[in-house]
């Protein structure tokens, strides 16, 4: 049914503005701040307040008020503008929706899992709308509320449902928001190996890898699936094991399956404020995971000078750690790390970088996409390149042990070094 937006624009303003004033009074009178959950239930009320004082105003005007299904519907808009998605739920209820962009608010781009790409109404009346909605979601996401304004043009955050959002303003002509699907949810190497995107063999060959204690460092582009396979890689970690990620934005949600993962800490970097003041980078959250007695350390993406912390990490005992990183092959991974490396405040040279990878990174997993046009251009994503690290020599010295097959699928390609330390684990590599 069709939805008057104005209407849930000026209810969503009334709530907001009582629940400000409700919280206000609590500060007050020295009450406890309402939980998130607390908070959500007493705007569930104000908005029943609110929407039954508009059905006697329109009675009271001779007008006909809203029927049971429109109130309904109205009361559905008002919380999800104030603490959902606003417009975009709908997109984000789709189980098929992959990837959602928005070029200003009447410029909306939507990719389905099929290998569709339609475009969509509009998901706010102005650019300006569509910047409070991302600014709402902002203050409502995460651990901590995040700016995003003329001082703060960036901002990336993960929705309540696990999707991922990147936005950005004033650096384009109208404010540009991307949010790729990321549900949170149990995934097991044994469904990547169902849909394809693993082989049985690297599914058994990563079991064991995980179980080993290896370092893993998956690579891929963009929207490839690394952390759908990290997870997967994570949720075959012991659950005895205590698991610390760092991530610039939640988004693993390890800590979401306690039957999974009890004991978790969930570290998500926090940006500086107004003032310039109270920024925490992903590489002090890393050196502070070391100190909080981890099992294991998962860094969600590597995009920066963290990458020198996490590999000394990975050399002083910290085995078994996990993480992801954009490259466009799994050669290319290193040279990726030496350039993070040189940007760092270490400034580590190339030849020094390259020791470090030797000592730290036991394997590379390459995930990649690709539509398949044969089968009516349906979106594959697969495990297509293992590389194992053996040791430095002036580079980094590795060896392809699964290479693109036939399909490009990871095949058996050339013998592993620590087999003996697999085998243990159920991994029986066959002819090699």
């Amino acid at each position: 049914m069709t939805i008057d937006h104005s209407l849930v624009k000026r209810f969503r303003q009334e709530v907001g503005d009582r629940l400000s004033h409700q919280r206000r009074l609590d500060q007050a009178n020295g009450m406890p701040a309402m939980t998130g959950e607390d908070e959500r239930q007493f705007a569930r009320a104000l908005i029943s307040q609110v929407l039954e004082e508009f059905a006697r105003g329109e009675i009271g005007s001779g007008r006909t008020p809203p029927t049971l299904e429109e109130e309904e519907a109205l009361a559905a808009g008002i919380h999800a503008a104030l603490f959902g998605v606003g417009r975009l739920q709908p997109l984000l209820d789709d189980g098929d929706v992959e990837n959602i962009d928005i070029n200003g608010c009447d410029r909306v781009f939507v990719s389905y899992a099929d290998g569709q790409e339609l475009t969509h109404e509009p998901v706010a009346e102005s650019d300006e709308e569509l910047i409070e909605l991302i600014q709402i979601l902002a203050a409502y996401s995460g651990l901590s509320s995040r700016p995003f304004d003329t001082a703060n043009p960036q901002l990336d955050l993960r929705l309540p449902d696990g999707s991922r959002l990147s936005a950005v303003m004033d650096v384009t002509v109208r404010p540009a928001v991307s949010i790729r699907r990321a549900r949170l949810g149990k995934v097991f190497l044994s469904d990547l190996v169902g849909n394809g995107t693993l082989t049985p063999l690297v599914g058994r060959f990563l079991t064991a890898a995980v179980a080993a204690r290896k370092n893993i460092m998956i690579a891929g582009s963009t929207n490839a699936g690394k952390t759908t396979l990290l997870r997967a890689l994570a949720n075959e970690i012991p659950a005895h094991e205590r698991l610390i990620t760092v991530e610039r934005a939640l988004e693993l949600g390890l800590d979401q399956f306690p039957e999974l993962h009890p004991n978790v800490v969930a570290f998500e970097q926090r940006l500086p404020n107004s003032e310039g003041q109270g920024e925490i980078t992903m590489a002090e959250l890393v050196r502070r995971s070391l100190r909080m007695n981890p099992s294991r350390v998962i860094v969600g993406e590597v995009l920066g000078d963290e990458i020198v912390t996490m590999l000394n990490a990975m050399t002083q005992g910290n085995d078994g750690s996990l993480s992801t990183i954009h490259a466009n092959s799994s050669m290319e991974v290193f040279n990726r790390i030496s350039t993070y490396a040189l940007q760092a405040a270490e400034r580590l040279p190339i030849d020094a970088t390259h020791m470090l990878i030797a000592g730290a990174i036991d394997f590379v997993v390459f995930i990649e996409k690709r539509n398949d046009y044969a089968a009516g251009g349906t979106l594959r994503r697969f495990v297509s390149s293992v590389r194992e690290v053996n040791g430095v020599d002036g580079r980094v010295l590795s060896s392809e042990i699964f290479a693109p097959g036939a399909d490009g699928t990871a095949v058996p390609h050339a013998p592993v070094s620590c087999l003996e330390e697999l085998a243990p684990h159920g991994y029986a590599p066959g002819a090699w």
